[in-house]
């Protein structure tokens, strides 16, 4: 590598070889968003700063990335914070733009913008690269691709239920041998914020408890309590972390909990109702969990929330979502309900890297490389593989007769399966010697016979 070179902390640079499993998985994912009728759409990666801010809670804004404005962007500066070295009252007039933080408040800005061109309900999926200031680590990056299928102008349950299928086929086809889904409401959290008398700390309660996996029980209670949630109410809330059984002994639990509160029944009801109707469908491969400390700390949720984890690795979830009831009505489209999931393509690979899953690309990597033994075989094979072309194979003409072992060698580093060879015998004949990279064996064929087998 040159001296000095290097690329952003959270951002990665993507072989050939890389290239083409991600987009096996991104593929793997289109199909079956457009078997359950998602379209795909697309947006800007940079948003205007007001569209985003507000939409993610206080820590998602913090994540936000800024784009500087155009030109000597400190000319409109205010002095005063300048001096004063304010660097959030600094932001706001230095940056009108941000890189979009996720996929969903973009898309609820696309469907306010174009109302009236689309049908509801809409449904769209969108793949797209996205963009969070956070510390990268394993399996958590600056940069990343978001998978997402919303839609909109519905409130009706069977949605989830179908989101539900959505992530068991996926997975199933990309072959995680074992994964969870994970499921709670909104409403039932604001329930339990209610019966334990802190209604107000909503949010801070679904912040913190939204940590459990990576900081643990106690330090959940901690933050509590430095949130300002009451002592009493945070006693009241500890027995809930410990909820354990099936589904339905967790339900008939947390019912007779949230008895009081009407908000809270109503999350119970709608949870059920997708609980069994999903159990009545059956899935392929995942475990449907009902956990009442899932959280999934963004603002905007008010329903039903989602979350998949790989089972025995650890990499955090690879997937999420949720129902949002009014998220367009922040840009002025009232009581418009939409639900949404995401995959997280990035995590998604490396849990399919880990486990030794992808299978072989032989579709999307050059088949057949013919070698180069002068200018007369060069034109001899170069038809053919014009021919070869226009039925789909992927094939190569090495560029020039250098020696047989440098050609070999770029077969091996491009890991192609077939290579080619024809000389002055072969020409004579009007045959092709094609050798197997993987056993060494080789047989001869007419070239007829191998144009038609395709």
């Amino acid at each position: 590598m040159s001296k000095g070179l290097s690329i952003p902390k959270g951002t990665r640079d993507f072989s050939p070889l890389e290239m083409v499993r991600r987009n096996h998985i991104f593929d793997t994912i289109k199909v079956v968003f457009q078997q359950y009728g998602y379209m795909p759409i697309e947006t800007p990666s940079m948003e205007n700063m007001e569209t985003l801010t507000g939409k993610y809670g206080e820590e998602g804004d913090r994540l936000i990335f800024k784009v500087l404005n155009s030109g000597d962007y400190l000319s409109k500066a205010d002095q005063s914070v300048l001096d004063a070295k304010n660097s959030q009252q600094l932001t706001k007039s230095i940056s009108e733009k941000a890189l979009r933080y996720d996929l969903t408040v973009p898309f609820a800005r696309y469907v306010v913008q174009h109302q009236n061109e689309i049908t509801f309900p809409f449904k769209r999926y969108q793949i797209q690269p996205v963009w969070r200031a956070d510390r990268p680590q394993r399996g958590r990056y600056r940069e990343f691709y978001q998978c997402d299928a919303d839609v909109v102008g519905s409130d009706a349950l069977i949605h989830e239920v179908e989101l539900i299928q959505i992530f068991d086929q996926v997975l199933t086809k990309l072959a995680i041998p074992s994964f969870s889904i994970k499921l709670n409401n909104r409403k039932i959290l604001s329930g339990i914020a209610e019966v334990i008398g802190q209604p107000e700390q909503l949010i801070n309660i679904t912040v913190a408890i939204d940590k459990l996996d990576k900081i643990g029980k106690e330090k959940v209670l901690e933050e509590l309590k430095d949130r300002g949630v009451a002592e009493e109410a945070i006693l009241k809330l500890d027995p809930l972390f410990d909820l354990s059984g099936s589904n339905q002994e967790k339900l008939t639990v947390l019912k007779q909990f949230l008895a009081n509160s009407e908000i809270g029944l109503k999350g119970i009801e709608e949870l059920t109702y997708v609980l069994n109707y999903t159990k009545e469908l059956g899935l392929q491969s995942a475990n449907l969990e009902f956990d009442v400390t899932l959280a999934r700390g963004l603002n905007y949720y008010t329903g039903a929330i989602f979350e998949v984890k790989a089972n025995n690795v650890s990499i955090g979830s690879i997937c999420g979502g949720g129902r949002y009831d009014d998220l367009t009505g922040i840009f002025g489209l009232k009581d418009v309900s939409g639900v949404g999931i995401s995959f997280g393509a990035d995590r998604i690979y490396d849990v399919l890297e880990e486990l030794n899953l992808f299978p072989e690309m032989n579709g999307e990597i050059t088949r057949y490389l013919f070698l180069n033994f002068g200018p007369k075989e060069e034109a001899f094979v170069f038809s053919i593989a014009m021919k070869l072309r226009a039925k789909g194979i992927n094939v190569e003409v090495y560029p020039e007769a250098a020696k047989l072992k440098k050609q070999m060698k770029y077969a091996d580093s491009k890991t192609v399966p077939f290579t080619v060879i024809v000389g002055s015998e072969e020409m004579a004949n009007n045959v092709l010697t094609i050798k197997n990279m993987k056993t060494g064996e080789q047989e001869q064929i007419s070239v007829n016979e191998f144009i038609e087998q395709f």
